[in-house]
């Protein structure tokens, strides 16, 4: 029988329970989070610097068809500056990035500028402070998912990220969960 989990995953972890890299006692990784059963894998992927909702199971098939196919996933981000609206429709319609070394346009998708900052708990590093200027807080919502996508069509704005936190998959919600909590879900409907 298949098990699946969600995760708030932390900063600072990478998305995965081994590493070949020869510095890998600097890396925290997902196992340090919860006893897992043997052979859980992440579904998708969040970088080192990113946090939030992370899917985990032991179907393969289940975290083939997610990656793969068109279920939405959606971030916060904190970006440097008062994002201007030609940026949210810049970000609306898609732009420019580069993917391994090749220009590519990302698909439309869903942006727009939240209202109010986010509830998150703090973050282990600290982002910065008012000092350095204004941020702002927007929302972003892909069906696809290229390596440092959100990330990359922020600075592409001019408007680079300073945290990004993914809130929801599909229907699965990070809803209110605490940093590094683990929950056993009974099925993941897509």
């Amino acid at each position: 029988m298949y098990r699946h989990f969600k995760i708030y995953k932390p900063y600072g972890y990478l998305s995965q329970f081994v590493t070949n890299q020869k510095k890998a006692g600097k890396h925290r990784l997902l196992g340090e989070l919860y006893d897992f059963p043997e052979g859980t894998m992440a579904v998708g992927r969040l970088d080192k610097d990113s946090e939030g909702l992370l899917l985990l199971t032991t179907n393969g098939k289940l975290s083939t068809k997610i990656t793969a196919g068109d279920s939405e996933k959606e971030y916060y981000v904190q970006v440097d500056g008062e994002i201007t609206s030609e940026a949210m429709e810049s970000l609306t319609n898609g732009v420019d990035i580069s993917i391994q070394g090749k220009t590519y346009t990302t698909l439309p998708c869903k942006a727009e500028k939240l209202d109010a900052v986010p509830s998150f708990p703090e973050r282990t590093k600290k982002v910065r402070d008012e000092r350095h200027g204004p941020t702002s807080w927007i929302s972003v919502t892909l069906t696809e998912g290229k390596f440092r996508q959100v990330k990359k069509m922020t600075a592409a704005v001019g408007f680079p990220t300073l945290r990004l936190v993914r809130v929801r998959i599909a229907n699965e919600l990070l809803d209110g969960m605490d940093v590094g909590e683990v929950r056993e879900i009974s099925e993941v409907k897509f």
